[in-house]
This record gives C-alpha cells, structure tokens and sequence, in this order.
C-alpha cells in the first residue's frame, strides 16, 4: 500500500464499502424472496382450508385466532409489500454493481499507470 498513491487508496477503500452494501443488499433481497416463497406457500395452503375453519395468526407474540378471509388478506398485503421491496433492492444492487465496476475500472487504469477518464457519477 507504500507505492499505491493516496487517491488509489481512497477509492480502493471505497471499493470495500461499496462491496460491503452490494453484500447487503443482496442478503436483504434473498432474505425477503425467502419470505414472499413462504407467504406464497402458506396462501397456496389455505385454499384447501374450508372458510370456516379455525385459522391462527402470529400477531408479534402471540398468536391469534383470525378468518381465514383475514390471514389472506394480510399474507397477500405482505407479499406485496415484500415484492415492492425486492424491486427496490434490485435496482440498488443493479445501481452498486455498476459503480463497483466503474470505481474497479478506474482503480486498475490508475494502478496500470493509465489514469482511466472519470465517468457520470
């Protein structure tokens, strides 16, 4: 890191925190779609459940006795919720990547000893 020039070292070290977020998004974003596949399951599930069947909720702690028209409502609100999440997230992951490879880009021209042109941040 002696003969890296300190610009070089700047970005390799936001080269790191950048990796570091994609890392986290993509956590997050496997982390929702598991739970939308659950949500999803659980929907599919409740179609065989007569209407009047007793259906049971976790509300926080405790779990709830609630219609079966209720539990679909709020498993199909969740989805949504998530799903609009994960679109979220992917256009974060889609916009980190890009940075990460411009930044990466910049870093090799630079060490190469080409000073590569900034690009649109």
């Amino acid at each position: 890191m002696e003969n890296i020039p300190p610009k070089v070292q700047n970005q390799l070290a936001m080269l790191q925190q950048m990796q570091q977020q994609l890392q986290t998004v993509v956590s997050q974003k496997g982390q929702y779609e598991l739970t939308i596949r659950e949500a999803r399951r659980a929907v599919e599930d409740l179609a065989d459940v007569p209407e009047d069947a007793a259906v049971f909720m976790n509300v926080g702690s405790v779990m709830m006795q609630k219609s079966k028209e209720q539990v679909l409502a709020s498993l199909n609100e969740r989805i949504e919720t998530l799903e609009l999440r994960v679109k979220s997230l992917e256009k974060q992951e889609k916009a980190l990547q890009g940075r990460f490879e411009q930044l990466s880009s910049q870093i090799r021209g630079a060490l190469e000893g080409k000073q590569q042109p900034p690009g649109p941040a």
